[in-house]
């Protein structure tokens, strides 16, 4: 049944979409909180890591600050360590994913209590996930007290060191395990639009089960995949909570390592950890601008993500 319009007459369906003014000048009220919340909050960032700082006596404007951080040796080292870490933690996570998508989407729609037990992570915060990690990977924490009663190590001590550890595992632990639900979930919704149709073209003409996950399944996620580890990336480089919680004390990640500067007692340290804040807020950003533009290029070719 077509629906009309009571006013013009025209069909609903087609009612052509409000142009790019229009949708601004909709938009402009929440557009401008935006703007002035995290615009100004920006801005004011920026003047202080820039070295404006009347409370502390400076208000010249200099990029010595972002020089001597760039050229500091405990920098390079928090920021190799958060990169090693977030790309570590977001290949594992993109991997491990992939395999889920696979198994849940030929349990669809058969079993919905697989898919609703597998989507509760994304209500957990970080930080719950972060303490449970803790309470369980500590050298005296549930696993090791398993170990310990099945007679596998003689004391608590001879159990790995999993928390506040060099390779920052107990911070990929907790990364991974929060991230596998939300990266499965968009490669779930490709294959349930898409995938499905072209894997039954595949089984149509014969190919193989490798063949179909060569030729069709990493193609057609390959987007949707990309755009999510790109947005998980982008939160691990940025995020606080878990490397404070989880992390040792040298080298620290950067959002520490930023945090630490910041709260120093000598105010004249602060427009260092605020330059790094605006470094990790850079590489964040492009993180954003890469995964937005891979959304869109899935768009163009008919791939709903």
């Amino acid at each position: 049944m077509t629906v009309k319009s009571e006013n013009s007459g025209v069909d609903a369906r087609t009612r052509p979409v409000p142009g790019g003014w229009v949708l601004v000048r909709l938009m402009g009220p929440a557009l401008t909180i935006v703007a002035v919340l995290f615009g100004g909050g920006l801005t004011l960032g920026l003047l202080q890591s820039l070295g404006h700082l009347p409370a502390a006596g400076a208000g010249v404007l200099t990029v010595k600050h972002f020089v001597a951080i760039l050229g500091d040796p405990d920098f390079l080292h928090s920021l190799l360590l958060t990169l090693y870490i977030a790309a570590t933690s977001t290949v594992v996570a993109a991997g491990i994913s992939v395999v889920m998508a696979l198994i849940l989407i030929g349990l669809a729609p058969r079993n919905r209590v697989v898919h609703f037990i597998f989507q509760i992570p994304l209500t957990v915060p970080h930080l719950v996930i972060a303490a449970a990690v803790a309470f369980m990977l500590s050298p005296t924490g549930l696993c090791s007290r398993v170990v310990l009663k099945l007679g596998l190590i003689s004391s608590s001590a001879d159990f790995p060191l999993l928390i506040n550890d060099r390779w920052g595992i107990g911070i990929m632990l907790a990364y991974v395990w929060k991230e596998i639900p939300f990266i499965t979930l968009m490669i779930l919704a490709v294959l349930r639009h898409t995938g499905m149709e072209l894997l039954e073209v595949g089984q149509t003409l014969k190919a193989g089960r490798w063949q179909r996950l060569r030729y069709i399944i990493l193609p057609t996620i390959f987007p949707s995949l990309a755009a999510a580890s790109l947005i998980v990336f982008a939160y691990t480089f940025g995020a606080f909570e878990v490397p404070f919680l989880l992390g040792q004390t040298y080298p620290m990640m950067l959002p520490v390592w930023a945090y630490k500067n910041y709260s120093d007692v000598d105010l004249l340290a602060r427009p260092e950890g605020i330059a790094t804040g605006m470094l990790i807020a850079l590489v964040v950003a492009i993180a954003i601008v890469l995964a937005q533009g891979l959304s869109q290029a899935a768009r163009r070719r008919g791939i709903v993500l």
